[in-house]
């Protein structure tokens, strides 16, 4: 069927579809709509009479989805500070749900410093696609929070049209906030549900600590000679990343890598105080409602028994949150039949609660 023509006043056109941060013409705008066979309706708006307002960029979102009689598409978003084990929970949830996971953290975004930023391997991946993680080459090119909700939409609405489940998973909570709050397509199209892995401050410093001597093991040190260059601007890009400025000194053989060490330590700390009295902000003063899952339990034991804990107190719990948001009003997504995993390939980012943690995020996934 072709578009059709409508005729809305302005008064209207700002109410129905959210133009506020635009000037309307006192003359009606144009409005072309037609059916759509799985969407409803598709309504696209013509910009001749409509004039932005000083500034404020037009909307990016030119073309809107009238889903008033139309469930919205589902995401899941897993957040926590450095460590908690945000991205090894979002893979074992995409192994009981069919997902692919979206990431979040504005320094795996560039390709390099594995070790630096702790990236998951391949094989850590257990064959869950991933998508904006080390997808770019230069290291001086800022990736901002719009760069980020622009691609994690395009990813997202990729993900949705395969009939998969969008995780998005890392510690950047700017482009969180960004995406949930401000993308005008991600709020009209998508429900999402938040889940917070959350570790106790004194088990997650001591944890974060000794994962950076795991990460200089695994060639942190080397990773930072290759790209360190004396007139860096470590401001921008990859080089912003916690683990190569501290390295500075060391590079130009005027400091220990002792000390160095020591304030990488340091400074991943502080990184980890910072994110969460964000989300603690963004749950007090913004109203976000948030799934609270506190993994300290599993960061306390070791080898087999950390790893139980974690399937039993974190991913359990976040499975039933998912399970609910997904049957809540309905989903085209369906988990799949959980079959019994040997010991977990991710050990070196291990988290979980204890087994009233079950009973709590069950309530909370109900609620």
């Amino acid at each position: 069927m072709p578009w059709q023509a409508l005729g809305f006043d302005s008064v209207k056109a700002q109410l129905e579809f959210g133009l506020t941060k635009t000037r309307l013409g006192s003359s009606s705008i144009r409005i072309l709509i037609k059916p759509n066979p799985s969407l409803g309706y598709v309504v696209r708006l013509s910009l001749a009479h409509i004039q932005p307002l000083t500034g404020f960029s037009p909307p990016v979102c030119l073309t809107t989805h009238h889903r008033r009689h139309q469930q919205k598409d589902k995401v899941v978003i897993v957040m926590g500070a450095t460590g908690t084990g945000k991205s090894r929970l979002a893979i074992d949830l995409a192994t009981q749900f069919p997902a692919e996971i979206v990431n979040c953290d504005k320094i795996q975004i560039y390709r390099g410093l594995d070790a630096v930023t702790n990236k998951v391997t391949e094989e850590e991946c257990r064959g869950v696609p991933h998508h904006l993680l080390g997808i770019i080459d230069d290291p001086d090119v800022d990736f901002t929070v719009s760069d980020f909700t622009h691609h994690a939409s395009l990813a997202i609405e990729s993900i949705v049209g395969r009939g998969r489940l969008p995780i998005v998973a890392g510690g950047s909570n700017s482009f969180i906030q960004s995406l949930v709050e401000d993308d005008v397509c991600f709020k009209s199209r998508y429900a999402y549900c938040l889940i917070w892995v959350d570790v106790s401050p004194p088990v997650l410093r001591h944890f974060v600590s000794g994962r950076v001597d795991q990460m200089v093991e695994a060639g942190l040190v080397d990773e930072v000679r290759d790209l360190f260059h004396p007139d860096a601007d470590y401001t921008r890009g990859l080089r912003r990343a916690i683990g190569v400025p501290e390295l500075d000194k060391f590079m130009r053989s005027k400091g220990e890598l002792e000390d160095a060490i020591d304030e990488i330590k340091a400074n991943t700390r502080k990184l980890a105080k910072r994110q969460l009295s964000k989300i603690q902000r963004l749950r007090d003063t913004r109203g976000w409602r948030l799934h609270r899952i506190d993994a300290t339990e599993a960061f306390k034991k070791k080898g087999l028994q950390a790893d139980m804990a974690w399937e039993r107190l974190v991913v359990g719990p976040a499975a039933v949150i998912v399970g609910r948001f997904l049957s809540n009003e309905g989903s085209t997504v369906v988990a799949n039949k959980v079959k019994p995993r040997g010991k977990s390939v991710i050990s070196r980012s291990v988290p979980s609660p204890s087994s009233s943690s079950v009973v709590a995020a069950a309530a909370m996934a109900s609620s």
